[in-house]
């Protein structure tokens, strides 16, 4: 601080003492002067402690300038513009929009009342006997109370009271009033039982026997219900209801209270809610919809961490209970819907496609439910997809039924390998195109051919649509109709892989797997090529980052930390809410499903067991056979052999390049190479050498050499590279 600013400070300090201690005479009282005026007390008051909006800004000098934080009022959207704003809540409801739901629903109702019909017909005739049975205790108690009801009674108690606080004029007024219903109440009974013996007799007389039959069987009955204990019903229950809470808001905002959210309690104890419904609760499905707004700064993620201290206050199940974000909205609104059963434990609809049906792989088909048992689709072209989940989740279960969906499109080609050998993929092996389970030596060459046919069955097919005109090829990617030309060769291929971490890892040709797999999961999918890869082990070597960061479509089960949760369904996925670790053990198939265009939604895939996904195959084997589309191991036919294969590339690039050459042109060595095996490097450009060597991870380096007295600048590599890759992996194959 300067000498004029301390100057100026000590000015409006000696200012403010001496307003503060100015003269009595203001305000002497003993001159009659102690009226103070509140209004400019409070008004000065004001003035030197301005609102927290406004803030003191020294203006050419002067300190005192108050200026608006706020700025002036702006005025919000007019009264229309809300309303085409406003989001409009369907006038028909869901279930009756979707023809699969209505049909559903329409099936539930007339099994359940056939049921009920067929389960009290059948047991029509023991609920007679035991209403007949009970007649006679009927008609005693028709017989009492009706006695009661003539003599009063039911006032009996009154009339006693009144002659124990001995209060004469209150028994007399409640005496005089028993004795008019006792004379009204006999008369009426009097004319009751003359005119039912009348019309009884009458009846007797006139009626026919059935009739007459009929109506002392219901007479029986009737007097049969009267004798009825209240503990002892006639008529059984044929189904047992579960007895599930409605949702009501105190049910909510208790369960929310209790979660420890400081903000959520605070607000509670001010008298707020501390939840703003946005709508009303209803039934959504078989369960119940709560939808609203949390607390300022509460973000749907801070329930989700809580849900099961959500489940407790509610009193459900945990697999009821399902917190939710909407993504059009902001963090703090909620949907919480709870169902009536675990979702785990609730029965699921049939699958769709169990009995009969065929897919179009470039078309939605239905795969699994969500919680309010509505069935989600899955679109297998244009995607690559991950799944992960710890062991014994339903890993396995959810690639199967993917692979037989995919199975149920007669055009599509099917290249399935199950690396845990346990033969769970065992059904699809009479229709897939290549298929191996295991992972022995023999294994991994098969697999390893079949992926270098892919990848240049994915160059042949990018020639293909860059070749075909525009009017049959718009949009540059493999299409349904593209798909039938059988002469284009653009058939679906739907490659399954369990357990691919066994690939990835390998110590040998684990490089060359992530290189393949990573071009198939970026080209793939525009060329009708999807690949599917399922890891019990989510991790960066399970998932190479090439690939987790371009599969479209994923899915997560049950994991146990927030980097497996991340590593299937995105980065920041744990932070947003959506976290599959929540899941319990017994939630086994139901996963976090991000695909189809929508964020990520929990899902309960459809269970097949192996006998069903037998039989779905052998479907699926006829529709093929019918279309003549069966091809390689369906038909017993196994892989060409490659030739490169059978060579040790680094061996006969070290062997080719003499230990006097430290670095050598691309060039000189695809010539070498040519000189030692015609038959596998023939025609080798030197960019393709660059390829090759990518996967052992060795890169080209420049390498100038003097030709003709200029120095001449070209790729190529260096032979201590080539040892050094040699040496390790050999180590590492004698270390496994």
């Amino acid at each position: 601080m300067n000498h004029d600013q301390s100057k100026d400070l000590f000015a409006r300090l000696e200012a403010d003492l001496a307003s503060t201690t100015a003269p009595a005479d203001d305000h002497d009282l003993s001159a009659g002067e102690g009226v103070v005026d509140l209004g400019k007390e409070r008004a000065a008051r004001t003035d030197s402690n301005p609102a927290p909006a406004e803030v003191l800004e020294a203006v050419g000098g002067d300190p005192d300038v108050v200026v608006k934080v706020d700025g002036p009022g702006i005025a919000g959207p007019d009264f229309l513009s809300r309303l085409m704003g406003a989001k409009r809540r369907p006038v028909i409801p869901s279930w009756l929009r979707s023809r699969e739901e209505m049909e559903t629903a329409a099936r539930w109702v007339a099994g359940h009342y056939g049921h009920l019909a067929a389960y009290h017909l059948w047991r029509s005739p023991v609920y007679a006997a035991r209403l007949a049975l009970q007649a006679p205790q009927g008609a005693a108690r028709f017989v009492g109370g009706t006695m009661r009801w003539v003599s009063d009674a039911e006032g009996e108690p009154v009339r006693m009271a009144a002659v124990r606080r001995e209060d004469a004029a209150e028994y007399l007024k409640l005496s005089r009033q028993r004795d008019g219903r006792v004379r009204m109440r006999t008369l009426v009974a009097i004319l009751a039982t003359i005119t039912g013996l009348g019309a009884a007799l009458a009846f007797y007389v006139l009626a026919p026997g059935w009739l007459q039959t009929l109506a002392v069987g219901a007479l029986l009955l009737g007097l049969g219900h009267v004798g009825t204990a209240a503990d002892a019903p006639v008529v059984t229950r044929a189904v047992e209801v579960p007895k599930a809470q409605k949702l009501t808001s105190d049910i909510v905002l208790r369960a929310l209270g209790a979660l420890g959210i400081a903000a959520i309690n605070q607000a509670q104890a001010k008298g707020k809610d501390g939840f703003v419904f946005t709508a009303p609760i209803t039934r959504d499905g078989p369960g119940w919809r709560a939808e609203g707004d949390l607390p300022y700064g509460v973000t749907v993620t801070d329930v989700i961490e809580r849900r099961d201290k959500l489940a407790s206050g509610l009193r459900r199940p945990l697999g009821c209970v399902w917190p939710e974000a909407v993504a059009e909205e902001h963090t703090g609104h909620m949907v919480l819907w709870v169902g009536d059963q675990d979702m785990s434990k609730a029965k699921k609809p049939a699958w769709p496609l169990l009995k009969a049906g065929q897919v179009d792989l470039f078309k939605p088909a239905p795969y699994g439910t969500d919680q309010r048992g509505r069935w989600v689709d899955v679109t297998l072209m244009y995607i690559s997809g991950i799944i992960g989940a710890i062991p014994r989740m339903g890993k396995t279960f959810l690639l199967r039924l993917l692979l037989l969906i995919a199975s149920l499109d007669p055009r599509a080609e099917l290249h399935v390998y199950d690396l845990k050998g346990t033969g769970d993929l065992g059904p699809l092996e009479r229709v897939a195109h290549s298929y191996r389970a295991g992972d022995d030596d023999e294994d991994i060459s098969y697999a390893l051919r079949d992926l270098r046919s892919l990848r240049e069955e994915l160059r042949r097919r990018a020639k293909v649509i860059r070749g075909l005109p525009r009017d049959l090829c718009p949009e540059s990617k493999v299409t349904s109709d593209l798909a039938n030309r059988k002469g284009l060769g653009l058939h679906p291929i739907v490659a399954g892989v369990d357990e691919c971490q066994v690939w990835f890892e390998h110590p040998e040709h684990g490089k060359e797997f992530e290189e393949i797999c990573t071009d198939l999961v970026k080209r793939g999918p525009a060329l009708g090529i999807t690949l599917l890869l399922a890891t019990q082990r989510p991790d960066a070597k399970a998932l190479p980052t090439g690939i987790s960061a371009n599969a479209s479509s994923r899915w997560c089960l049950k994991v146990m930390g927030q980097l497996e949760n991340d590593m299937v369904l995105g980065t920041s996925s744990y932070k947003r809410g959506v976290r599959a670790t929540m899941f319990a053990w017994g939630d086994k198939g139901i996963h976090y499903f991000v695909g189809e265009g929508a964020d990520a939604r929990i899902v309960g895939a459809a269970y097949i067991d192996a006998p069903t996904a037998d039989v779905i195959s052998l479907r699926a084997y006829k529709l093929r056979k019918d279309a003549g589309t069966l091809s390689g191991h369906a038909l017993g036919e196994e892989p060409e052999p490659d030739a490169s294969a059978s060579f040790d590339l680094l061996r006969d690039i070290a062997a080719v390049i003499p230990a006097s050459e430290p670095k050598v042109w691309n060039e000189t060595v695809v010539g070498l190479l040519e000189e030692l095996r015609p038959e596998v490097y023939a025609g080798w450009a030197p960019e393709q050498l660059t390829a090759a060597l990518k996967p052992f991870g060795i890169k080209t380096v420049q390498i100038g050499r003097r030709v003709d007295g200029e120095v001449v600048n070209r790729r190529g590599i260096t032979r201590a590279h080539i040892t050094t890759a040699l040496t390790e992996r050999d180590e590492n194959r004698d270390a496994s």
